[in-house]
């Protein structure tokens, strides 16, 4: 039965097919003789908007939902295909075309200054010298009516002409009205002003001791932490001043390029001028007030002896003088005398070292490459007494302040806080020659390296090492700026030196510090040593001789990975010509990295992004995955031995200061809560 149902179905079919297949043909060919169909055109315009309303609706919750994984961590930006269309590109575009734009208008200002100047002299100059000379002439007359003699012409220690005409401050003003006050008034003052100065000491003791009294005897108030006045502050003056008189009512709209101003250069120029037209004057005058008197002279006569007597006494104390100057380089010559190079040129020393391998030229490693970021729990910790490790953006600012800004400008090294020495310490892999290197780069510094295992079996001897230090402290100082590295800086103080090490550590152990401290505040020369076992060595003459103590911690969370800076792991990625895109899970990569230096992620970096990976990246892109199995072949820096460098610094001299600095506002605070209670009881007493 079940198979002639369906052979019956089958039948009803086909005859229903063919029944309908003559009336399909038929609208077919009616369709064809009315033409085809029109529709409205709103009809038509409202479905196209539909499509495309929708389309762009899914394109646009599509980009939101990356945004926001992105934004929450879950997800990383990919990187652009082109690197011309990225922003960075275009940002260094930009520098580099505004580089060239500042050189060119360097070059246009350094002219101007000469031309200026020239056509001022031209112009401006005759007009200049002729009223001095009048105005010079006028005071010699005035003078002459006054006293009855022609004045003395002032020297060119003393300002020359320009003294004569120079307007005294309201405060020079005064203090001649009280000298003339006082020699005129002390005649008339006798025993009269003993008595009062008297009544006035004792009516002082007496306030003095009736307050004593009050407070509760010889208690004293404390006094509270004040700042040390910065050398800066003076600079940072002048420069608002400057702007508030220069540049603040000043419209510079127009001036988009930043090109330079005639009418400023004209003005500070002008008064160059005046200064050089004015030593001619004084010279021309100087001659014309010495015909003048002895015109006057040979009138009168009788006054030539007089003056030889002077231009005798004169030439004495201009002898001593001299005599004194000429003694005084003696004494410098003999201090010279025990330079050990003296025959030889700078070229020459130089040549030397970097022969023996001594002055090195280290890789460009820019600052911001050493990427991290700030420790944003530092305070918690602080409240819970808990002393956090130094973030990866202080060390950034400790170095700047400490090593980078004092070597780059000597202005800064000049007012700053003299450092001669500054050492790095931390575990391996943390970034600690990286950052000498950076110091270099971004100062231009000359590299010395002085480790034991670079220096060993080179300058034997002691007059071969005294030799050496000599040469490199010489060469650093006439070519500052300059870092003079010492790696592995705790083998030099260590306690006992293994027999297996022929490197002789200890060897700048005694002269090292000894020339550190021959070096002068206008020196820009720095002592960097680097240590991964500070502990190993003595702490007295190991921490004496480093004025800064520096310590690299692990990076944390937020240096390995940031939702809105470009930090170690993306950087490294980039760095080694990998790309980040959405199937690198960054955040994962940060979490189970805990521990691992830049230095170890560096080195899993380059095991993976090898040549070939490098090719299948476009089809292939990096996954978190591949990472796991190099990382786990490395040893990562446990939390003991980052406890260990946090121990060792707390025994150091800097650390001791810093735990008593800390003890001390404590305890100030727990003592001013107190005073306030107690000053509340008795004012309600």
């Amino acid at each position: 039965m079940p198979c002639n149902a369906k052979t019956q179905h089958k039948a009803r079919m086909e005859w229903n097919a063919k029944q309908q297949r003559p009336q399909q043909e038929e609208r077919e060919r009616q369709a064809q003789l009315r033409g085809a169909p029109t529709m409205d055109p709103d009809i038509a315009a409202t479905k196209i908007q539909k499509v495309w309303k929708g389309f762009s609706q899914r394109r646009r919750t599509k980009k939101m939902r990356e945004e926001e994984l992105i934004f929450v961590g879950m997800s990383s930006a990919s990187a652009p295909q082109d690197w011309k269309d990225t922003p960075m590109y275009t940002a260094s575009k930009t520098e580099e075309h505004r580089r060239v734009v500042q050189e060119e208008h360097e070059r246009e200002y350094q002219q101007s200054l000469v031309s200026v100047k020239e056509k001022i002299r031209d112009i401006e100059g005759p007009d200049m010298k002729e009223n001095m000379q009048d105005q010079i002439r006028q005071w010699f007359i005035e003078c002459r009516d006054k006293t009855g003699k022609f004045p003395d012409y002032p020297d060119d220690d003393e300002g020359g002409s320009a003294a004569i005409f120079k307007e005294k401050d309201p405060g020079e003003m005064e203090k001649e009205e009280a000298q003339k006050d006082e020699e005129g008034g002390k005649k008339k003052k006798g025993a009269k002003g003993k008595k009062d100065k008297k009544e006035k000491k004792d009516k002082k003791d007496k306030k003095g001791k009736g307050k004593g009294k009050g407070k509760g005897g010889d208690e004293e108030e404390e006094e509270g932490i004040k700042m040390q006045v910065s050398n800066f502050v003076p600079t940072v003056n002048e420069a608002a001043a400057t702007y508030k008189d220069v540049w603040q009512l000043r419209d510079e709209v127009a001036n988009f390029e930043q090109k330079h101003d005639a009418e400023l250069i004209k003005e500070a120029k002008r008064i160059e001028v005046e200064e050089e037209i004015r030593k001619q004057v004084d010279e021309l005058m100087r001659q014309e007030l010495k015909n003048l008197k002895m015109a006057v002279d040979r009138e009168k006569g009788g006054k030539k002896g007089k003056k030889g007597k002077k231009s005798g006494k004169k030439s004495g104390k201009k002898k001593k003088k001299k005599s004194g100057k000429k003694s005084g380089k003696k004494g410098k010559k003999k201090k010279k005398e025990k330079d050990l190079t003296a025959d030889r040129t700078i070229e020459s020393l130089y040549e030397e070292l970097v022969h023996e391998g001594i002055l090195v030229r280290p890789p460009k490693t820019k600052l911001r490459e050493y990427s991290g970021e700030y420790s944003y729990l530092g305070t918690t910790l602080r409240q819970a007494n808990i002393e956090p490790m130094p973030s990866l953006s202080d060390v950034r600012r400790v170095i700047s302040e400490f090593a980078i800004l004092p070597l780059g400008s000597q202005a800064v090294h000049e007012k700053a806080p003299l450092v001669k020495s500054v050492l790095i310490a931390g575990p391996r892999g943390v970034g600690k020659k990286m950052l000498v290197h950076c110091v270099c780069t971004e100062t231009g510094a000359n590299m010395f390296d002085l480790t034991a295992a670079n220096i060993a079996g080179k300058y034997p001897g002691k007059a071969g090492l005294q030799m050496m230090l000599h040469m490199v402290f010489k060469v650093a100082r006439q070519l500052q700026p300059s870092v003079v590295y010492l790696g592995d800086a705790e083998r030099t103080f260590v306690k006992k030196v293994p027999k297996t090490d022929k490197t002789d550590p200890k060897r700048l152990k005694k002269d090292l510090p000894k020339i550190l401290k021959t070096l002068k505040p206008e020196d820009r020369v720095l002592l960097v040593g680097t240590s991964r076992m500070p502990f190993d060595a003595e702490i007295k003459p190991f921490c004496g001789l480093y004025q800064k103590i520096l310590l690299l911690p692990r990076p944390d969370y937020a240096s390995r990975f940031c939702k809105y800076a470009v930090v170690l792991w993306k950087t490294l990625i980039t760095r080694y010509g990998g790309r980040v895109t959405e199937a690198l899970d960054v955040s994962s990569l940060a979490k189970i990295t805990d521990g691992y230096t830049p230095g170890h992620m560096a080195q899993a970096i380059q095991q993976i992004l090898t040549e070939r990976r490098l090719q299948q990246l476009s089809k292939k892109p990096l996954a978190a995955v591949e990472f796991v199995a190099p990382l786990a072949r490395i040893d990562p820096i446990y939390k003991e031995e980052e406890e260990a460098f946090k121990t060792w610094y707390a025994k150091t001299p800097l650390g001791k200061k810093r735990a008593k600095a800390a003890a001390g506002d404590d305890e100030a605070d727990k003592k001013g809560k107190k005073g306030k209670k107690g000053g509340g009881k008795k004012k309600k007493k």
